[in-house]
């Protein structure tokens, strides 16, 4: 009997009897589809507790978090200490897990196909082939480095020392030649291009503190491969109402992409010794990427079983959903929508039609089950009503329990990622230190070192106009003093602001200022001595000269000298003539007018006047005046 697990029980002619599927039957899947509250996870946790009572490896992944906590209350107290779990809401006890952490070369392209895959699942009307064509090469990168997380994503897409230290490690010629012959040339512009969609979507997940202290330890705090060969179980509460719906579907598909990667690792073991581990994914949908479907052609022979449930079909993707009815050996169907009950019609006819599906009652199922190695025809039963925990609940010891084994308290994982964040500032800063040294220079208030092997540039005191010459170029932006006023400004505490002595001294070219006001002419007229004894002639000039009066013009006496001073030339505009005009004598004029280019003569003119009279029967009132189309000239 252990060798079937039952979860469903038929009723033919009131006679209901219980049945299950057998372990090598499952090594073929189960695929469970439902509306929600038919009864789907109630079926779930049936079995499970079953595998848990048998002694199987299991591996549960809920994105909700209910059927995950329940099933610690299923814990035989014989298997305490086989339980991780994984729990992303516990903030301060946060467990370790590292997707890049010993991976092996053959498994590296899928393991960034997986990551790629989660974030395009989650970004898919904002993707491009910019975007994935870089960040996989980060990933495959990070793979070969020591200690490498997916918080080196950003780092080696902006911080060129962390970059080196990656390329330095990478042995894949494909992927050296990317970062060596290909980004590092990339302009600067094109550069920040490429990197800023990573950082908007990547960067949204490792700001968040609930990822961070997950992915950013490098070492994981579980085995993947130890719990499958050990039978151990594996509880992955990723509520999204607590951590987020993107950080639930993120942390699941890199929690699949793992278990894949750890059973496919059993190659190295013969077949038999193979023990099986049974993953049940409720809602899967969430975390089911292009690389999902590689999981179902190839975990059967690795011995990694599936039970899969979700609500329904249009959830899955295109590449997805042909690879499940293509490789699933049991099909469950609890009540679905009309559209849903069309596709399953083909595998449940002819014994139940699209109306038959529709309509199912809570708890009952249309399946198709898999025994031994071949699909039985389709028929109807109902699921086993949930079982009763047998002993005392043991979650409160589970809890505490994995967090000893597994987990890091918060303040040190936070110390670890900021460690290593500083790493590069402070590589950095050791690095400006140690080539300010060898330039034989240090540009800081008070201190000034000189070396005559290195080049020497010239420059003028900012105060009293010297020249010197400092071990750097000089920036028209800041001021340069020689090494007594250097000295003044430093030990200068006999006014509020030591810099109050450039008030004191004219500025000098090539760094010259405005001019003091003339309030201040005192003081400078004051300092106005060289160092030599000699009279700046200039600024005496410029103290002594008097101010002369300026003279009040108006708008219009400035703008006639200033077109006086460039040869402006007044317009002459002519006076205006007034002329009285009599009105019987300019008609007189027009009609006694007569010009060859008149259009029509005076005589034509009142022959069609008469004309029209004649046919509207009213005299002409316009006589005397012009018609369209008629010129006049005046003599």
């Amino acid at each position: 009997m252990n060798d079937i697990t039952p979860f469903a029980q038929t009723n033919f002619r009131n006679q209901k009897r219980q049945f299950g599927i057998k372990t090598d039957d499952r090594r073929r899947h189960v695929y469970t589809i439902g509306k929600t509250g038919m009864g789907k996870t109630n079926m779930l946790e049936n079995m499970v507790v079953s595998d848990l009572r048998a002694g199987n490896g299991v591996a549960v992944v809920d994105p909700h978090g209910e059927f995950a906590e329940k099933m610690l209350d299923f814990i035989p107290v014989s298997r305490v200490n086989d339980v991780v779990y994984f729990n992303p809401a516990d903030m301060d006890y946060p467990i370790a897990f590292n997707i890049l952490e010993e991976v092996d070369a053959v498994n590296r392209p899928l393991v960034a196909s997986g990551v790629v895959g989660v974030f395009h699942k989650l970004w898919a009307e904002s993707w491009g082939p910019r975007l994935e064509y870089v960040l996989r090469n980060a990933i495959l990168g990070l793979m070969e480095y020591p200690d490498a997380t997916l918080l080196g994503v950003m780092r080696i897409l902006i911080d060129k020392e962390y970059r080196k230290k990656v390329v330095a490690e990478i042995k894949d010629p494909v992927v050296r030649s990317f970062w060596v012959d290909e980004y590092s040339k990339y302009p600067d512009k094109f550069q920040a291009e490429a990197v800023a969609p990573i950082q908007n979507k990547v960067g949204q997940f490792l700001t968040s503190p609930t990822i961070r202290n997950i992915v950013g330890q490098p070492h994981s705090s579980f085995d993947m491969r130890k719990l499958m060969d050990e039978k151990k179980i594996l509880i992955m509460n990723l509520s999204k109402g607590r951590i987020g719906e993107d950080n639930s579907k993120l942390l699941g598909a890199m929690m699949i992409t793992k278990i894949q990667l750890a059973a496919m690792s059993r190659i190295d073991m013969p077949e038999l010794e193979r023990n099986d581990f049974y993953l049940y994914v409720d809602e899967f949908q969430n975390f089911a990427t292009e690389s999902f479907a590689n999981i179902l052609s190839e975990a059967r022979k690795y011995r990694l079983d599936l039970i899969l449930a979700h609500q329904y079909i249009e959830q899955l993707d295109e590449t997805v959903r042909p690879a499940i009815f293509g490789n699933v050996g049991t099909i469950i169907s609890f009540r679905v929508g009309a559209e849903d009950a069309e596709a399953l019609e083909k595998e449940f006819s002819p014994e139940f039609l699209a109306e038959d599906i529709v309509n199912l009652a809570k708890y009952n199922i249309y399946l198709k089950l898999m025994i031994d190695g071949m699909a039985s025809r389709a028929f109807s039963a109902e699921t086993l009503p949930p079982i009763s925990p047998t002993e005392v609940s043991q979650r409160a010891a589970i809890i505490e329990l994995s967090r000893k084994k597994y987990a890091t308290p918060r303040v040190k994982v936070e110390e670890l990622i900021m460690s290593n964040a500083l790493e590069s500032v402070v590589a950095e800063m050791k690095k400006n230190s140690e080539t300010i040294q060898k330039e034989g220079g240090i540009r800081g208030a008070g201190q000034f070192i000189s070396d005559d092997t290195k080049k020497m540039f010239d420059a003028r005191c900012a105060i009293c106009g010297k020249a010197i010459q400092v071990p750097f170029r000089p920036d028209p932006k800041k001021l340069c003093y020689c090494k007594e006023h250097l000295e003044m400004i430093k030990n200068d505490a006999s006014h509020d602001n030591p810099r109050s002595i450039l008030n004191k001294a004219p500025l000098r070219p090539p760094y010259a200022a405005p001019r003091p006001p003339s309030s201040s002419l005192s003081q400078v007229a004051e300092y106005s001595g060289r160092e030599d004894g000699s009279k700046d002639q200039e600024l005496e000039h410029f103290v002594q000269a008097p101010v002369e009066k300026i003279k009040e013009v108006s708008l219009k006496e400035a703008v006639q000298t200033e077109a006086q001073r460039f040869g402006a030339r007044e317009k002459v505009i002519p006076p205006k003539i007034r002329r009285e005009v009599n009105l019987n004598e300019l008609k007189k004029n027009i009609e006694n007018t007569k010009h060859p280019d008149v259009n029509l003569q005076k005589q034509d003119r009142i022959d069609e006047k008469k004309i029209e009279e004649n046919k509207t029967g009213q005299p002409d009132n316009n006589k005397g005046s012009l018609s369209p189309g008629e010129r006049i000239t005046f003599e």
